[in-house]
């Protein structure tokens, strides 16, 4: 998995992760000084018995990405962050309102602490005094309050709040946020939960946890939850417009955001036709980044349910030429269907023969040709990384032979390293020649 976040962090600076516990109700905020003390988890060096106890350190960390959740208010008060909060003409107060629902923890006293511990892990007033003690076991300690982070499905719903978008105060990331110089948002849970990582899953955790985490299920648990969450969002009359306009933070940045020719000479049209969106040209098709993805899983793990998942998907893209009644309706039946697909793969095993069988689904023509915008290019390469790190991760794959697929993928990488030059056919011949040189593995 490490290899996934060395090839993505390159292309997504820091983001901030918040919210409240999935499992018992809050129970109080104890903050951070409450895990600092050196036999927890304070300790300046890795060389606890049972977890590294340096746990601390490494979400302070300066120099990676597995501090970014301790710097998420200080970015707010930094440059870009003011830059930001002037071009939306807010205040501090406006910035407690408009930011601290991601850039800080539910209940805590410290908007300076950023994204802590509890933001992730639970309000720990009814499991911090035993979550060590003699006889205490995850399945204890998340009957106590502590957030199931193993659950995927927990687990995305925990990380969708920031990385995506959240129905809590201050959470929803509006297309005004972007264009005032806000991070595109983009979400792909095994990905960001590996830039994230302040643990190490070696032999004691496996027996603790009930195994390492199956990087393809986080993945395809991550790209479920993140459509029903997106369409969830959408349906909400309040969500889907901004004035008379709709709310484009739904939409793919890409179908707008074009070079206008405006009759020049030798101008020619630079989109793409897009099979899985039945639109008549000029229309802004939704951002379908994530329902590309679970098409693609489903074509190996669920394909007696892929079809259907296909025929909504294409369906509620159809349906935005109808009206607003006929396209919430059309997000319900396509919400259920993700919601099915998130059950499934939630008990699957992600074999190493699927595994590879779904990055030959992602690279295959009748995915690949999907892949006529930015966002959508950027989630398969993502996927494919981390798909191929969850199988060295689970012993399928030798982490040599992974490594030395490392250049291709990073060709990959590099076709949408800018999305103003992301051009669609180039691209998807670095990935299939990415996929085509992972498939040698086999």
């Amino acid at each position: 998995m490490a290899s996934a976040a060395l090839g993505a962090s390159a292309l997504f600076g820091p983001a901030s992760l918040k919210a409240e516990t999935a499992s018992a109700p809050l129970l109080g905020h104890s903050g951070v000084a409450s895990c600092a003390g050196s036999t927890c988890h304070g300790r300046s060096v890795a060389d606890g018995a049972v977890v590294r106890q340096d746990e601390l350190l490494r979400w302070q960390e300066e120099s990676s990405p597995t501090g970014a959740h301790s710097r998420a208010w200080r970015v707010v008060q930094e440059p870009r962050g003011q830059a930001i909060l002037r071009r939306l003409g807010l205040d501090s107060a406006g910035a407690q309102r408009e930011c601290a629902g991601c850039h800080a923890s539910p209940g805590a006293a410290r908007l300076a602490d950023g994204v802590d511990c509890e933001a992730c892990h639970g309000a720990s007033g009814g499991w911090l005094a035993t979550h060590y003690t003699v006889g205490a076991s995850h399945r204890r300690n998340v009957a106590q309050g502590m957030t199931d982070l193993v659950n995927p499905q927990v687990k995305a719903q925990v990380c969708l709040d920031c990385h995506f978008s959240g129905d809590a105060k201050g959470q929803f990331i509006a297309h005004r946020i972007m264009a005032a110089g806000h991070p595109r948002i983009s979400f792909e849970l095994d990905l960001f939960t590996t830039l994230q990582a302040h643990h190490d899953e070696d032999a004691d955790y496996a027996q603790r946890k009930g195994g390492k985490t199956n990087a393809m299920r986080m993945w395809a648990v991550g790209q479920a939850e993140a459509v029903k969450r997106s369409l969830e969002l959408f349906s909400q009359p309040t969500r889907a417009v901004d004035g008379i306009f709709p709310e484009f933070t739904f939409y793919d940045c890409h179908s707008c955001h074009r070079r206008i020719y405006d009759g020049e000479a030798g101008a020619s049209v630079t989109a793409v036709p897009n099979p899985g969106r039945p639109l008549d040209l000029g229309t802004p098709p939704y951002n379908d980044e994530n329902m590309i993805m679970l098409l693609a899983a489903a074509k190996v793990l669920a394909p007696d349910a892929a079809a259907t998942f296909d025929a909504r998907a294409k369906a509620f893209h159809r349906a935005m030429l109808a009206g607003r009644a006929e396209t919430v309706a059309a997000a319900q039946s396509l919400r259920q269907s993700a919601d099915a697909l998130s059950s499934r793969f939630a008990e699957a095993s992600f074999s190493r023969e699927q595994t590879f069988a779904i990055m030959d689904s992602i690279a295959s023509d009748a995915i690949g040709e999907r892949f006529t915008d930015y966002e959508g290019a950027v989630q398969s390469v993502m996927a494919v990384d981390t798909l191929l790190g969850g199988m060295v991760n689970q012993g399928m794959v030798s982490a040599s032979a992974a490594s030395g697929l490392r250049i291709q993928i990073n060709q990959a990488y590099a076709a949408v390293r800018d999305p103003n030059g992301f051009q669609p056919i180039a691209f998807r011949r670095a990935l299939g020649g990415a996929v085509r040189s992972i498939r040698s593995l086999r």
